[in-house]
């Protein structure tokens, strides 16, 4: 069964901000789009059917104008009834990725998740994409020698948060799709790392050689062995990597400010209680301006 980028419709701006983002999305990965809607039950049997026309209505227009505005690209509906955020995890494992809106704060504003897309990204085993709403495909895209904003020119980088020091390892699921997104978007990767440098070299104990740029270079070392394999994997990907002590969450969101997409990793946690995403990757979703990918591994 072929994968969809699907997205969630819910009549929003932000939500509408998503689908077009998906249909964009589902173009460079040659996939068809799938336009989800979660209807929750209303309160009698007239309403609930009066509302299941008018939504069905909304989708069916909503995928009218897509076919028009991105023929090149398949575009199938659908509606399920029940909890939005179980739905949508549901539809997100059966496809390549989810799209999801969310209320956007400005361009270097963020956004403001709602518990249901919270819950969503927590999970599914699948990328989600936050899209905020607003987003306009010429808000990707360099400007035009004039200075104007345009969907003509090539993509802004796509910029990858890295936690290389992770027991288990960087995770190659975040890495295959942030360098697969560049390649398709024909743009180039940036790679940050945060460091924290050790507890004792903020109260100025010296150190022979000085630990501040030791633990710099050894960050930076390590940062270039675990791209190596894949720049060789992606050769037409322009690579640029930056590690950087500090923070990791700011140190991603300042380098997002002018990227087409931003990309970071949700570790899969077993625990059946509570949202799971770490406060990093919960961090960027809040603070990033352009569109945010969540990938999940183990």
């Amino acid at each position: 069964m072929t994968r969809t980028v699907t997205a969630g419709l819910d009549g929003s701006p932000e939500s509408r901000a998503a689908v077009e983002w998906a249909a964009r999305e589902a173009a460079l990965r040659d996939l068809p789009l799938r336009i989800l809607h979660v209807r929750e039950p209303e309160a009698g049997l007239d309403a609930d059917a009066a509302a299941a026309e008018e939504w069905a209505r909304t989708v069916r227009e909503s995928a009218a104008g897509l076919r028009l505005r991105h023929p090149a690209i398949e575009v199938v509906t659908d509606q399920v009834t029940g909890d939005p955020a179980t739905a949508l995890a549901e539809a997100a494992d059966g496809a390549e990725l989810l799209a999801l809106g969310s209320r956007g704060l400005g361009r270097l504003g963020g956004f403001l998740i709602g518990s249901a897309g919270l819950s969503v990204i927590a999970h599914t085993m699948r990328p989600v994409v936050l899209v905020r709403a607003g987003e306009q495909a010429a808000d990707e895209h360099q400007p035009d020698p004039s200075g104007v904003p345009s969907a003509a020119t090539p993509f802004k980088p796509v910029v990858l948060g890295l936690d290389i020091d992770d027991p288990e390892g960087p995770s190659e699921a975040l890495l295959e799709f942030a360098f697969d997104a560049a390649a398709r978007r024909g743009t180039a990767l940036r790679v940050v790392h945060g460091w924290t440098p050790p507890p004792y070299a903020a109260y100025g104990i010296p150190a022979d050689p000085p630990v501040v740029p030791v633990f710099g270079r050894r960050a930076s070392a390590l940062l270039t062995k675990v791209l190596r394999p894949w720049r060789q994997k992606f050769p037409d990907v322009e690579v640029s990597e930056a590690s950087q002590a500090g923070n990791a969450a700011p140190v991603v969101v300042d380098a997002a400010r002018d990227a087409s997409l931003v990309v970071v990793g949700r570790r899969i946690r077993t625990s059946p209680y509570g949202v799971h995403i770490g406060h990093v990757t919960q961090a960027v979703l809040h603070h990033a301006g352009a569109p945010v990918a969540v990938v999940a591994h183990g």
